[in-house]
């Protein structure tokens, strides 16, 4: 790489330059996401003062809204960038070294998308890898009979429709692209007429980071965000802080703003939780409850968000959207001997509940037996006010405290016990477990 240092070009000049560059081209959705981006493709010429490996994961919900435009701005800025749309673990292992390239990939969706995300395993076990330094992958080297210790760590920057895998969101700074709206133009991209000036500023602003080496490594700034965020963006405030105080403060006010985004994203999957645990009181000791009936108990419990959502009641899409991130879904069922409509049962929900719900007050009652005309047996929670003390306020017909034994109504004969059945309650196993010796189903053992 040819270096061609203006030396009355400060870090600040160099930086407003990148970033009135990318914003030449492309729509960023703010001008904390326009830093953010600056700030990463200047950290990718500094790979070697780094301990952590900042991810750029560039997303959008639909075609056309940029990414792979951005991605190619990004490519003639970065350091050694090393393009593709797939690479396998050998090729990217063999591609790092101890000043390694800026890996990018494109369309990461059809990668580590929930269709293809199981066959790359490995794969994006070596990304989430070269977040850190020292992590290497070891490999048999059948030439020299002997194990290869082969480096991983690499800046990253990941194009793609949709979310990433979490391990891979969790170390990224994510840009989520939109759709110019109308009225919002960038000047058109064209390799041979604008390749050679991106070049050019790309080779300025590598010579002012690799002078600096020694200040980057050493540098311990204030961070304004903490764990994981903090290892995201360390990296990129101290280059912003050696361009000058202003920019200093434009990475920490990102920063900020970014973190806080990404909180509100982890609010939804809290709130998913909530959905878990008021549905718990909504069932009861039922079985099977029509979707209207589960909106109605809900929107009349006490202190629940569901009532006032987002200024509305709570309705079927939303408890659709909230339940599909545990994979439960709504199917015809009969609530009370009635006609089949869209609703829930209590045994699709009790694995949702086993692992992420907890289970101080609550006990579980095992109901053996047919299953609305399935075989096997569920379990059901039923809420338990002696271990509380208190009963709701406004308790509804249908919230149960103390709740007798339910031996009241004794269970269907059964059949001639499955060789896979759960020796406790008679719950059909994958017969691979019971061939490895687990022969009790994992509710039975909590």
């Amino acid at each position: 790489m040819s270096l061609h240092l203006v030396p009355e070009q400060s870090g600040a000049e160099l930086l407003d330059e990148v970033k009135a560059t990318l914003q030449r081209y492309v729509i960023l959705p703010t001008e904390a996401a326009a830093d953010a981006v600056t700030l990463w493709v200047a950290a990718t010429h500094a790979v070697p003062a780094w301990e952590i490996a900042t991810r750029l994961f560039i997303s959008s919900p639909q075609k056309r809204c940029g990414k792979s435009r951005l991605l190619d701005i990004i490519e003639a800025l970065v350091y050694e960038p090393l393009v593709t749309v797939n690479i396998s673990p050998a090729a990217l292992v063999r591609s790092i070294g101890d000043d390694p390239p800026t890996l990018m990939l494109d369309e990461a969706d059809t990668v580590f998308g929930p269709k293809a995300a199981g066959d790359h395993e490995d794969l994006r076990g070596l990304i989430n890898a070269g977040f850190q330094r020292n992590r290497p992958y070891i490999r048999w080297d059948a030439t020299i009979r002997k194990p290869e210790s082969c480096p991983t760590f690499a800046m990253v920057a990941l194009a793609g429709i949709g979310n990433m895998p979490d391990t891979i969101m969790d170390r990224a700074v994510i840009v989520k692209m939109r759709r110019r709206a109308p009225g919002e133009s960038v000047k058109s991209f064209r390799g041979r007429r604008d390749r050679p000036g991106l070049l050019d500023l790309r080779n300025r602003l590598h010579a002012w980071i690799r002078a600096h080496l020694t200040d980057l490594e050493n540098a311990e700034p204030d961070m304004p965000v903490d764990d994981r965020a903090a290892d995201a963006w360390e990296s990129l405030i101290i280059v912003a802080d050696l361009a000058g105080e202003e920019w200093g403060k434009r990475a920490r006010a990102a920063a900020l703003s970014f973190t806080e985004r990404d909180e509100e994203v982890d609010a939804a999957g809290q709130l998913s939780v909530r959905l878990l645990k008021d549905l718990k009181a909504v069932f009861g000791v039922d079985r099977t409850l029509y979707t209207a009936t589960i909106l109605d108990r809900l929107h009349k419990l006490d202190e629940s968000p569901w009532a006032n959502y987002y200024g509305r009641l709570f309705d079927a899409r939303d408890l659709s959207k909230l339940l599909a991130q545990y994979e439960i879904n709504s199917k015809n069922v009969r609530e009370n001997g009635g006609p089949p409509k869209k609703g829930y049962t209590a045994d699709d929900l009790y694995d949702a509940w086993s692992r992420y719900t907890p289970r101080e007050g609550e006990r579980y009652e095992r109901y053996k037996g047919d299953i609305a005309g399935q075989s096997g047996s569920g379990e059901i929670l039923v809420a338990d006010a002696s271990a509380t003390g208190q009963t709701s306020a406004t308790a509804l017909s249908w919230e149960v405290a103390n709740v007798a034994p339910v031996a009241a109504t004794p269970p269907k004969p059964r059949r001639e016990a499955d060789p896979n059945s759960c020796t406790e309650c008679g719950y059909l196993l994958d017969p691979t477990l019971v061939q490895a010796g687990i022969t009790i189903h994992p509710g039975c053992r909590d």
